[in-house]
C-alpha cells in the first residue's frame, strides 16, 4: 500500500508516531542501519569493527628435546625457547635471557622503544618460561595453549605495574601482547568458526572465501553465567558463534532450545537493522565470536565489486570485447561462470565443435596440436605453447561455429579456473543490451510541465483532511480534497522527518520523488506536487480508491488464472516502462498494488525503487522477507533481474492466497528462499502453464530468469500462459478488468480499512537541510 504515512499537521496538526527501538551500544564500528519493512499484524500486514588488529600468520614451528621454536612472520618474530623468549616488532621489544645491565638469568626482561626513547621492564623468574616450553613439546596445540598461558600472565603483571616507566610503555606493551593473544586464540578457534559457519542454513550458502574473510573479521566475547546476550525486542547487529559453553533461547519466556559450541545465532542481524526476535541467556560461562553486520556487508559487497572489477579487466585484454562500452563489459562479467578443471582434463579437443569461449583465471594451460598425417599413427601431439592467468581461447566461437584448431589441456598440479561463456547467452545478453540502447522512448516531455502548471497555486493550506487510507513506518496517507475544487481529491502521503533522519532513509525518500516526477505510465500512480515544512515532508499523489489488491485477495482466498492473469500483465507494463529506464522497484507484493476507479492496477510506493548507473548493480538489502530474491539476501549485488524473481512469487500469491516462500520466522523464510523455487510444491489449483512460467521467473541464477535474455520482457509477454490475452487492449485500456471496484464519489472510502484518528502529539522539528530539493 501507499507506505503509511501520517496525517501529518495539516488542520488537525497532529501525527502518528511510530516508535523507534533503543539503539544498542555499537562496538566494534558502528552498524550500517538498514530498513526492512514488516508489521506488527502477521498475516494482515505481513511485510513487515573492527578489524581485529592482525598479527603476522604463523610461518613454522619445530619442536625437540630442547624445547619448542615458534616463529612468525611479517615485522614480528616470535622465538621461545626453555632460555629465551624474544619478539621483535615495529617498535623493538625484546624479551631475553641477559638484560643489558647484567642481572641475573632467571629474570624475564623487556626492553622496547616507545617514542623515540629506550625502558626496561624487569619481571619474575623465567623457571615458568622453562617449564611451560617443556610441557608444549608433546604438540603445537599445547605449545600455543603454554605460550597463551604465558601471555596472559605477562598482561596481568603489566596491568600492575604503575612505576617506574610510564603510561606509554606500559600500553604499547599491552596492545602488542594482546594482539599476539588475541592471533593464537584464533589460531585454535578458526576452524570450529569455519565448521559452524558451512553447518549454518543461511551462511552455508557463502563463498569460500567469504567464509574466510568472516573469520578473519570475527572478535572474541565472553559472557558470565546468567547474562542476556541477546534480547528479545532490542535492536541487533551481530551475529555469534559460540565456542565453548552454553546458552539458552526463549521467545515471548517460552522456552525454544539450547545452543551449544559450534552453533550460529543471530544472523538475521546481519541482513537488516531488525528486532531480535528471541532472548539468548547464557547457562553457563560462555566464550564466543562475533562480527558486525557493517563488517559482514562490507566482505559480501566488495568480494562481488572484486569479481565484477577483475572479470571486466579480464575481458579488456580480449579484441572482441575491448570497444564494448563499460556498462556492456559489466554486464559480460556477470554472466561469466567459473569452471574448474584437473591437471590432465582436455579442455578443448582439436576437430571438436565449439561454441564456447574461456578466459583463464587461475593456473596454466599447454596448447598442443596433431602431429602430421605420417606420425598420426602413434597419436603424437606437439607442443605448441603455454597460456597463463589471464590468457583466453575460444573467441571465434562467439561470432559463429568453430572447428577447435587445436587441444587446450590443463597443465596445473593445483588445477585450473576458467571463466566461461557460450554463444547463446553471449548472444541473448548482446541482443538484449543493443535492443534497450536503440530503442526511442516517445515521451511526453510536456506532461511534467503541464502537471506543475496546473497545480502551481495549490497550497497545503488549501487541502481538507477527509479520511486515513493508510498507516505505516513513517506516518500516514490520508484522502484529502480541495476547497478550491470540492469535486477532487488527492492522497497525501506524509512523512515524519525526523524519523526519516533516525532510520537512515534520506536518499530513498528524495529517490522516490525523482523517479516518480519523471514517471509517465499509466501503471505507476502520479505525484502532482510537494510539500515539506519543520516537521513533515507531503507528496500530493493520484487517488486510486479501488482499494488495495492485498484487500480484496484478502477477502477472496485466491485468484483464477483470469484474474491473476491480468493483474499481473498491468505490473508487466510498469515493470517494462521502469527497466526500459534501468530502474527497479524491489518492493512489489500486494498491498502495493491499488485499483483505480476503472479496476486498474498502479503500482505505488517507490520508496526502494532506483535508478542504476550504467548497469551496475546495487548492494542494499530491502524489500519484502517474503519477495526478496536470493541474491539480495546473500548479498551478491542485484539488478532489475530481482524484479522478476517478485513477480513469479506475486503469481503464485494471486493464485493461492499465499507466497511460496513464508514462515512466521524470517530467518527461517530467508533460508527457504535459498532452497529454491524446485522445492516448493506447488497446489492443484496452479495450472501447469502458470507453473512454468512462475518456475522461470524465479531461477536461482539472475541471468536466467525470464525476461532477462535476449528477447527482455517481451518472452515474458510470449509465454503460453499469456496466450490469447489482449496486450493491446490492456494498453489502451479498453480491456474490461476481471474486478471492477464500487467507487461512489471521490471522497469515497469504502474500499479501504478503518484506521484509528492520529493520536500523537506532533513530532520534534528537523531543520538539517537534507530535504532543500524536496
Amino acid at each position: 500500500m501507499l507506505s503509511a504515512v501520517p496525517s501529518a499537521a495539516l488542520k488537525s496538526g497532529r501525527e502518528t508516531s511510530s516508535q523507534s527501538p533503543p539503539r544498542l551500544p555499537r562496538h566494534p564500528p558502528a552498524a550500517a542501519r538498514r530498513q526492512l519493512r514488516s508489521s506488527s499484524s502477521p498475516r494482515a500486514r505481513r511485510r513487515p569493527q573492527q578489524r581485529l588488529a592482525q598479527v603476522p600468520q604463523r610461518r613454522g614451528h619445530s619442536s625437540s628435546s630442547s624445547g619448542l621454536t615458534a616463529s612468525f612472520s611479517s615485522s614480528s618474530c616470535v622465538v621461545l625457547s626453555p632460555a629465551c623468549f624474544a619478539w621483535t616488532p615495529g617498535s623493538s621489544l625484546v624479551f631475553g635471557r641477559t638484560p643489558p645491565f647484567g642481572v641475573d638469568a632467571h629474570v624475564l626482561w623487556i626492553t622496547t622503544t616507545v617514542g623515540g626513547w629506550d625502558a626496561t621492564l624487569v619481571f619474575g623468574c623465567l623457571h615458568r618460561v622453562r617449564a611451560a616450553c617443556k610441557r608444549a613439546l608433546a604438540s603445537l596445540a599445547a605449545g600455543l595453549r603454554a605460550l597463551a598461558a604465558l601471555l596472559k600472565s605477562v598482561l596481568r603483571t603489566l596491568a600492575r605495574f604503575s612505576y617506574g616507566y610510564g603510561a606509554k610503555v606500559r600500553d604499547a606493551c599491552t596492545a602488542r601482547l594482546g594482539a599476539c593473544l588475541l592471533q593464537l586464540r584464533k589460531a585454535r578457534s578458526r576452524e570450529l568458526i569455519k565448521q559452524a559457519i558451512q553447518d549454518n542454513d543461511f551462511m552455508k550458502n557463502l563463498e569460500t572465501v567469504q567464509i574466510k574473510e568472516i573469520t578473519d573479521c570475527m572478535y572474541p566475547v565472553e559472557y558470565a553465567q546468567d547474562s542476556l546476550i541477546i534480547k528479545e525486542g532490542d535492536v541487533g547487529s551481530v551475529v555469534y558463534v559460540m565456542e565453548e559453553g552454553k546458552v539458552e533461547v526463549t521467545k515471548e519466556n517460552k522456552f525454544l532450545c539450547t545452543l551449544g559450541p559450534g552453533k550460529v545465532f543471530g544472523e538475521l542481524a546481519i541482513l537488516y537493522n531488525c528486532t531480535r526476535t528471541a532472548t539468548v541467556k547464557a547457562v553457563s560461562d560462555c566464550k564466543l565470536w562475533a562480527i558486525e553486520r557493517q563488517c559482514f556487508q562490507t566482505i559480501m559487497m566488495r568480494t562481488g565489486l572484486v569479481r565484477q572489477s577483475e572479470y571486466t579487466e579480464f575481458l579488456k585484454s580480449v579484441p572482441t570485447f575491448r570497444k564494448l562500452p563499460e556498462e556492456t563489459l559489466v554486464k559480460i562479467s556477470d554472466v561469466l561462470e567459473e569452471t574448474t578443471y584437473a591437471q590432465g582434463d582436455y579442455i578443448i579437443r582439436q576437430g571438436a565443435r565449439g561454441d564456447t569461449f574461456f578466459i583463464i583465471s587461475k593456473g596454466t594451460v599447454k596448447v598442443t596440436r596433431k602431429a602430421p598425417e605420417e606420425a598420426s599413427s602413434t597419436g603424437e601431439e606437439i607442443f605448441i605453447r603455454t597460456l597463463h592467468r589471464g590468457d583466453f581461447f575460444g573467441e571465434k566461437a562467439l561470432q559463429g561455429e568453430e572447428c577447435r584448431t587445436a587441444n587446450i589441456i590443463a597443465d596445473d598440479p593445483e588445477g585450473v579456473t576458467c571463466l566461461v561463456i557460450d554463444r547463446d547467452s553471449f548472444n541473448q545478453l548482446m541482443s538484449n543490451i543493443d535492443e534497450i540502447r536503440g530503442k526511442q522512448y516517445d515521451e511526453d516531455v510536456g506532461a511534467r510541465q503541464r502537471i506543475n502548471e496546473e497545480f502551481a497555486n495549490l497550497k497545503l493550506s488549501d487541502l481538507r483532511v477527509i479520511a486515513t487510507l493508510g498507516v505505516g513506518g513513517f506516518g500516514r496517507v490520508e484522502l484529502v480534497q480541495s476547497m478550491q475544487d470540492p469535486m477532487r481529491s488527492f492522497a497525501l502521503k506524509v512523512m515524519k522527518k525526523a524519523q526519516i533522519v533516525e532510520t537512515r532513509q534520506q536518499q530513498h525518500i528524495m529517490s522516490e520523488k525523482m523517479i516518480l516526477e519523471e514517471a509517465n505510465c499509466d501503471f505507476i500512480i502520479k505525484l502532482y506536487k510537494t510539500f515539506k515544512d519543520r516537521k513533515y515532508l507531503y507528496m500530493l499523489l493520484e487517488p486510486c480508491l479501488g482499494g488495495e489488491l492485498w484487500t480484496i485477495l484478502r477477502d477472496r482466498g485466491n485468484f483464477d488464472d483470469n484474474t491473476t492473469r491480468f493483474y499481473t500483465a498491468c505490473v508487466v507494463e510498469a515493470f517494462d516502462y521502469l527497466h526500459a529506464r534501468n530502474i527497479i522497484y524491489r518492493d512489489l507484493k500486494p498491498e502495493n498494488m491499488l485499483l483505480d476507479v476503472q479496476g486498474y492496477i498502479k503500482l505505488v510506493d517507490f520508496g526502494f525503487a532506483k535508478k542504476l548507473v550504467n548497469g551496475r548493480k546495487t548492494w542494499t538489502f530491502c524489500g519484502t522477507p517474503e519477495y526478496v530474491a536470493p541474491e539480495v539476501i546473500l548479498n551478491r549485488g542485484h539488478d532489475i533481474s530481482a524484479d522478476y524473481w517478485s513477480l513469479g512469487v506475486l503469481m503464485f500469491e494471486l493464485l493461492t492466497g499465499a507466497p511460496p516462500f513464508t514462515d512466521p520466522d524470517f530467518m527461517k523464510t530467508y533460508n527457504i528462499i535459498l532452497k529454491g523455487i524446485d522445492a516448493i510444491d506447488f497446489p492443484r489449483c496452479i495450472t501447469r502453464n502458470a507453473t512454468a512460467l512462475i518456475k522461470k521467473l524465479c531461477r536461482d541464477n539472475p541471468n536466467e530468469r525470464l525476461g532477462y535474455g535476449k528477447g527482455g520482457i517481451r518472452d515474458i509477454m510470449k509465454h503460453k500462459w499469456f496466450d490469447g490475452f489482449n496486450w493491446e487492449g490492456l494498453h489502451t485500456r479498453t480491456l474490461k478488468p476481471p474486478i471492477i471496484p464500487q467507487v461512489r464519489h471521490m471522497t469515497d472510502t469504502s474500499n479501504f480499512d478503518r484506521y484509528p484518528p492520529d493520536t500523537d502529539g506532533p513530532p520534534p522539528d528537523d531543520m538539517t537541510g537534507w530535504d532543500a530539493n524536496f
